[in-house]
């Protein structure tokens, strides 16, 4: 993977858009401005940007950009906050990625994005194929009509999958940035609540958390949709965690590798090291005196030599290299 988007950035630096965040942040205002001018004017400017496959294919193509002004949520003071957190985490990761790894990353989001979006038009066609076969509804009402009908058939309340696609917006996005921000500094501090210092790594796993619970109860209430959709928004972040990840630590041959480098230490301190205790702590040094037993640690004047006379690896230090007794082997 990283080498990969090594050989794209030197092909295709050049054309990575700069400032992407802040492009992101004045998207989001757009929106907000289209939403507060929808109520004033009466007009759904969000239904006309909204992402519907439908639309897509009958010529209305703006729509495979115009959904990423949908604000992710309801315009607040905190909303200001978030913006900016998400901004300037967001500024961190190009500083440190680069422009065009931040791009590949945002834009590979948005991508899976609009796949699932289609995966869902498809799917639209299998769950309602009998009332379209029956002429019940059309593939127009299906898909342009946004409000509950009951199914004929089971008598259920049924949301038209025009419904669907309005739950797509770039909220699970933002999650994403900074899910890729607690990757890249788990051990950065944020001031939650403006005063609780909090590992980013903790908050990354929070999200994690509460992204998948998000995900699990919209399956348990069988709004499948909506769960397709998180995991499609999400995918970039799994990507780049997976990619980020060391797995050569458990491959077979880097077990082989470490278990062959601690023989070699092991060896190496039964032959080479000496076991002595300083400041209470069991250490390996490299001299070791045959008489007295002083190392290397116990001065920085020490010296160790070892004598031609004696039979056998003997090393003494320099106030018994010339008063000990040479060892002999009969």
């Amino acid at each position: 993977m990283g080498k990969l988007l090594f050989k794209l950035e030197r092909k295709y630096g050049q054309y990575a858009i700069r400032n992407l965040s802040l492009i992101l942040i004045i998207c989001y205002c757009i929106g907000f401005i289209l939403e507060l001018l929808s109520g004033i004017l009466n007009i759904d400017f969000v239904g006309y940007m909204c992402m519907n496959p439908y639309l897509i294919l009958h010529g209305q193509v703006w729509r495979l950009v115009s959904w990423l002004i949908i604000p992710p949520e309801q315009f607040s003071i905190f909303t200001v906050i978030m913006l900016y957190f998400y901004y300037s985490i967001g500024r961190n990761l190009e500083n440190t990625w680069g422009d065009f790894r931040y791009n590949v990353y945002i834009f590979s989001g948005i991508l899976f994005t609009i796949i699932s979006a289609f995966v869902l038009y498809g799917g639209a066609y299998f769950v309602f194929r009998k009332e379209l076969a029956e002429g019940i509804y059309t593939a127009k009402q299906l898909f342009t009509q946004p409000y509950d009908i009951i199914n004929p058939y089971s008598g259920a309340v049924v949301l038209f999958p025009c419904f669907w696609f309005k739950g797509i917006s770039t909220y699970y996005i933002s999650m994403s940035i900074f899910l890729a921000y607690a990757i890249t500094f788990p051990e950065n501090r944020v001031m939650l609540m403006f005063f609780i210092p909090i590992k980013v790594k903790v908050l990354g796993i929070i999200y994690a958390v509460i992204i998948a619970f998000n995900a699990f109860d919209y399956v348990i209430d069988k709004r499948y949709y909506m769960a397709v959709i998180i995991v499609a928004s999400m995918l970039n972040a799994f990507i780049f965690f997976l990619s980020t990840r060391q797995y050569n630590k458990i491959s077979p041959r880097e077990i082989k590798r470490r278990s062959d480098f601690r023989r070699k230490v092991q060896w190496a301190k039964a032959n080479m090291g000496h076991e002595a205790t300083h400041n209470g702590k069991t250490v390996i040094t490299r001299h070791k005196c045959a008489i007295c037993g002083a190392t290397e640690l116990d001065g920085d004047n020490m010296e160790f030599r070892f004598c031609s006379k004696c039979d056998g690896n003997y090393e003494y230090c320099n106030n018994h290299l010339y008063t000990h007794e040479h060892v002999r082997r009969i």
